[in-house]
């Protein structure tokens, strides 16, 4: 028996088709302003039993392909500890919410913090400094990651944070230091929301932003143990559900 899992973020889609715990096929697309018609292109010639979806746009897609659905932070916690047994807490940066999960020994969800309502602290933070900054939003983090010191950003306002950026390169400051401040504004935020779930230790990081080498770097060093990052971040969501449609038949 086949079983798909589609992750419907408000960035990306992601798709992952199990067959019993082995992972047969993982697609990728953006969103884009009709994320219902890339789902249908997504899924075009993909074969499966049962499909859940999850993510932001799950109860669409619940409507458009009449699925089951579950919850981002059920879908992680079951991706993370699938991947990694010994998870015990998950940080998800993603292109516009931030989640901190806390998983007991048994991976049940014990505590959970989500921000879905600003852009502070997510990769589309991240990417519109990146554009302020003259970066693709892929070398942005190399750069920042080979600063020799930063430049703290006083604002975590989108809006306000892209003004200070703007002010700060026309007085000449060195943009890999202004990419490194705003890096460590993320990770302050970030690391605020696991302080609150609670900190223990095998930290998962997961989402797209996770794929970011200065971040992994900064998170590190903020709470001073090694993380674990799935090979590929965006997936865990997608993975999640695939596995908990295969439970719910």
């Amino acid at each position: 028996m086949r079983y798909a899992g589609i992750d419907i973020g408000s960035r990306s889609i992601e798709l992952v088709v199990t067959e019993g715990q082995e992972v047969i096929e993982s697609r990728q697309t953006d969103s884009g302003f009709d994320p219902m018609a890339q789902a249908k292109t997504l899924l075009n010639g993909v074969e499966y039993d049962a499909i859940m979806s999850t993510g932001y746009g799950r109860h669409l897609f619940e409507t458009a392909f009449n699925s089951d659905t579950v919850t981002e932070i059920r879908a992680y916690a079951v991706g993370v500890r699938t991947l990694f047994p010994q998870a015990h807490t998950i940080l998800d940066i993603g292109g516009q919410d931030s989640k901190a999960i806390a998983l007991n020994d048994e991976g049940r969800i014990k505590k959970f913090e989500m921000n879905d309502r600003c852009a502070a602290g997510t990769g589309k933070f991240l990417e519109i400094m990146a554009r302020s900054l003259g970066y693709d939003l892929d070398e942005f983090g190399t750069e920042a990651l080979g600063a020799n010191k930063d430049i703290q950003i006083s604002s975590m306002c989108t809006v306000f944070a892209e003004s200070e950026v703007t002010s700060l390169v026309a007085k000449g400051e060195d943009r890999g230091e202004i990419a490194l401040g705003l890096h460590n504004s993320v990770i302050r935020r970030a690391v605020g929301m696991l302080k609150r779930v609670s900190l223990n230790a095998s930290v998962v990081f997961a989402g797209g932003v996770a794929k970011n080498p200065c971040m992994r770097h900064l998170l590190e060093k903020a709470i001073d143990q090694n993380i674990l990052v799935p090979e590929d971040p965006q997936m865990v969501g997608a993975l999640g559900a695939a596995l908990l449609a295969a439970e719910a038949n």
